[in-house]
């Protein structure tokens, strides 16, 4: 796979790997590795991970490793895997040979954990959870030591061992690193590093019923992969000298060096793992993929582009602290990508019947139309033309405003690659009133040229020909939540935004679009940028999401 290009940027994670190449740390090996857990589908804030990692390994020319660290059969699944895969593969990078799992490691692990129990340095508790959690001390109080903390090395062997085979009961006992009871740092005070848990695991089935934490299999991972920059966000900062004391002690010659960065908060989006998941079992949203969610694949579906998204991590570099990223750099990220390759087309979202009452009955042209106004190597398309027209309803006003540019009682309005029409008489539904239906005359002379009276017309709106349109779809798409800040609220889910989907069923496109292929992209014409949705499309009648619009509206709505 040839790997994508994208500016060389510089911050401070690559200064501490430019000064630890100048002094040969690491032998001048950069070895990195994007290490998910298989509990969920990876989200924005993981592509920027993903593209960090990646990125400094092609700029160093070094090696870059995905591993998945499934130590927590609860949860785990290999939808989860596949989805990872396919996600990272999307985004532009691979990992070549260099997949692995921490599963791979689980017989090593039990090793080195039986290791740190002959050294000494780990032991048996049998102190319930809640005895463990109270034993522990506090912030501003020091912890009190297990009554198992100094069984024999012996003893702690066969406890482990028997956890092992299965002779005791979930919570019934767990293996402790012997560090500091008093230690400042809560992390360091005897952390639990083994617990038995009788669930499946889904590479391993049922051959452990013991399974490594998260804090001890991660970091020795990392040592026997060769790993040199441990690269993570700053949740972890406090984890490091457990970090450092587990690696130091069972892989001393490889110690790799772990980094923080601020992890990635978005606007108007939570990237919580567990609240994502609250959001798909709840039933708030359609699943991991739906086009609302900040996962890569909701993206994904929804329209974004890979490009897209490594611009929008490039652009927001790597930060020392936590901020608040606009969500509206990413659409316009996205827009701007969109802006240079996606085909331009016509449909009508809210149609409105147009009867062009001086034109032939019968007659069909072809406009010619152009694919993109910058790029012409994309070429023209023929776009049928007839008597009867839908527009947008809201290209109309039965009393329209003075710098109203649309059409209105005896007003004239060009329409897209073809002629200057006048309203001349309106059709109201009995019941309701409603105008129903326009009744217009054309100027022949006017095909995409200025009518030859000299008269301004300023108006330009978009157009379907009823006989040949293309009954649609669209999805309109919006941000999921109507606070900036969701994730910063415990009950989160009562800002979900009502509006963030609105689905048309009654749309019309052109006829270039009857057969489209899912997963394609256009600027709607004065509307916006909508996919093609993989999921639901169906052959002659097409389902577009809106990708985002041509304008960042809720930077108005927001000021106002």
């Amino acid at each position: 796979m040839t790997q994508p290009t994208t500016p060389t940027p510089t911050d401070f994670i690559r200064d501490i790997i430019e000064d630890g190449l100048r002094t040969n740390k690491h032998e001048g090996r950069v070895a990195t590795r994007f290490p998910p857990e298989p509990n969920g589908y990876i989200h924005i804030g993981h592509a920027k991970s993903v593209c960090l990692n990646f990125g400094i390994a092609r700029q160093y020319q070094g090696t870059c490793n995905l591993r998945l660290d499934d130590t927590d059969p609860l949860g785990e699944s290999t939808e989860y895997v596949e989805s990872i895969i396919s996600d990272i593969r999307w985004l532009g990078f691979d990992w070549e040979n260099r997949l692995f799992y921490a599963s791979d490691y689980f017989e090593q692990l039990y090793q080195f954990a039986v290791e740190l129990i002959k050294k000494g340095e780990a032991y048996v508790c049998s102190l319930s959870a809640d005895e463990i959690r109270e034993y522990r001390g506090t912030f501003t109080e020091p912890g009190r030591e297990s009554p198992y903390r100094n069984r024999p090395v012996e003893e702690n062997l066969d406890y482990f061992s028997r956890m092992r085979q299965g002779e005791f009961e979930d919570g019934a006992h767990v293996l402790r690193a012997k560090i500091d009871m008093a230690s400042p740092n809560i992390v360091m005070r005897d952390p639990i590093i083994y617990r038995i848990k009788r669930e499946p695991h889904y590479r391993t089935g049922n051959q452990w019923v013991i399974y490594p934490m998260y804090d001890f299999a991660h970091c020795l991972s990392d040592a026997l992969e060769g790993i040199t920059h441990s690269i993570c966000t700053l949740e972890f900062e406090n984890n490091r000298p457990l970090y450092d004391w587990i690696v130091e002690r069972l892989i001393p010659d490889n110690r790799p060096q772990q980094i923080e960065f601020a992890r990635l908060s978005l606007s108007y989006t939570v990237l919580s793992k567990r609240r994502l998941i609250e959001l798909v079992q709840k039933n708030y949203v359609q699943g991991w993929d739906d086009p609302r969610m900040p996962t890569v694949t909701g993206m994904r579906r929804r329209g974004y582009t890979s490009e897209a998204i490594r611009k929008f991590c490039a652009e927001i570099g790597v930060a020392k602290n936590d901020n608040l990223i606009d969500v509206s750099l990413l659409e316009h990220c996205v827009r701007e990508d969109l802006n240079e390759k996606a085909p331009r087309v016509m449909c009508v979202l809210r149609p409105l019947r147009v009867v062009i009452d001086n034109y032939p009955e019968g007659r069909v042209e072809q406009m010619e139309s152009q694919n993109h106004p910058q790029r012409p190597e994309l070429g023209v398309r023929q776009v049928p033309f007839s008597r009867v027209l839908y527009i947008e309803r809201d290209d109309f006003m039965e009393n329209p405003p003075k710098k109203y540019h649309r059409l209105g009682p005896g007003r004239e309005v060009r329409l897209r690659n073809a002629y200057v029409i006048k309203l001349e008489s309106m059709v109201r539904d009995e019941l309701t009133s409603e105008v129903i239906e326009l009744h217009c005359t054309y100027d022949p002379q006017t095909l995409n040229g200025p009518p030859a009276d000299g008269r301004k017309v300023q108006g330009v709106i978009h157009w379907i020909s009823v006989q040949h349109a293309v009954p649609a779809e669209v999805r309109l798409y919006d941000r999921l939540f109507t606070i900036e800040d969701p994730g910063s609220e415990e009950e989160f889910v009562q800002y979900l935004n009502p509006g963030s989907v609105e689905i048309l069923t009654t749309c019309y496109a052109e006829s270039t679009l009857k057969n489209v292929e899912p997963g394609n992209k256009y600027q709607f014409e004065r509307l916006g940028y909508f996919c093609v949705d993989e999921k639901d499309s169906q052959a002659g009648r097409p389902v577009f999401n809106r990708i985002v619009p041509l304008r960042d509206s809720w930077a108005k709505i927001t000021k106002e």
